[in-house]
């Protein structure tokens, strides 16, 4: 039987990770897939024909140690999806600024390194209402904050401690976020598979599940699909996997919020063709090396 390996996480209790439902597919393939912790050593590597990464979701509490195990595994030889310059690329949340530069629109955003109290007064005093400030290296909406033009003290002690050192970003809320929430779109080996839409949970902004979001398929509107498929024309190389995430702007129209491709949630179980789609895929990339 043919071997392959996905990437994981060694603590996976606190996540919903339905890749069961792809493997199965798999498995009807003659495919054997092994979930390996990233941190993980001494893996024989070369005794798989791909990894593929998957749901190694604590990577950005230790990015660097992360990018060190993927380029052990490239140097194998064996073929590792996404490749690892894409991975260290979308790695960092200033790829955002290099997609606005291709013509790709996105949420408005302002970038810095380090906080102190002048420079998060002068940050309040850029947005009329409600703005986001969140790491520049982050998932799973860690260190994420929804903030008012006012800030209290205990919020910009907050802040500060958080962001001394660290690279951030800001952006206006997005309204729309709360009432109709933001779309997912799948490509899995450059082809559109699926798509949802997730809602934040009353009180809350964020949209992950870890979070309460709502999760619901959906067939995206003729827009929609546009803007999703310009984001992924931009891109120089075909991925196995690639989620495009979306937020609709006060004008109507979309804009990019994240570009998904190094560890992308799937969400297998939300569409019946979607682990036979990503099967695919992953014939189709290792036929192609």
């Amino acid at each position: 039987m043919r071997r392959l390996a996905f990437l994981t996480l060694d603590d996976r209790a606190d996540y919903v990770i339905d890749d069961d439902l792809a493997i199965a597919e798999l498995a009807r393939r003659d495919w054997a897939v092994d979930e390996i912790p990233w941190r993980r050593r001494a893996v024989p590597w070369r005794d798989y024909t791909g990894v593929v990464i998957r749901t190694p979701w604590d990577y950005q509490k230790d990015p660097v140690a992360f990018l060190e195990a993927l380029d052990a595994i490239a140097a194998t030889g064996v073929p590792l999806a996404n490749p690892v310059d894409v991975v260290r690329w979308n790695l960092r949340k200033s790829y955002l600024r290099d997609l606005a530069q291709r013509g790709v629109p996105i949420v408005p955003t302002r970038w810095g390194t380090g906080l102190d109290r002048a420079a998060v007064a002068e940050l309040a005093g850029a947005y009329d209402g409600e703005f986001i400030v969140k790491p520049v290296v982050s998932a799973n909406a860690d260190d994420t904050f929804r903030l008012a033009a006012r800030l209290d003290d205990a919020t910009v002690a907050t802040l500060l401690a958080t962001f001394t050192d660290r690279a951030w970003m800001a952006q206006p809320f997005v309204d729309s976020v709360i009432d109709e929430g933001e779309w997912s779109l799948f490509w899995f080996g450059g082809r559109f598979s699926h798509a949802i839409r997730k809602v934040p949970a009353r009180g809350d902004f964020r949209v992950q599940e870890e979070h309460g979001g709502i999760i619901t398929a959906i067939t995206p509107e003729p827009a929609l699909l546009r803007a999703a498929e310009q984001v992924m024309a931009t891109l120089d190389d075909t991925l196995l996997q690639a989620r495009v995430d979306l937020v609709r702007l006060a004008d109507g129209s979309f804009a990019l919020m994240e570009l998904e491709i190094i560890e992308p949630s799937l969400y297998f179980r939300m569409h019946p063709r979607a682990p036979h789609n990503f099967a695919d895929a992953i014939e189709r990339w290792l036929a192609d090396r």
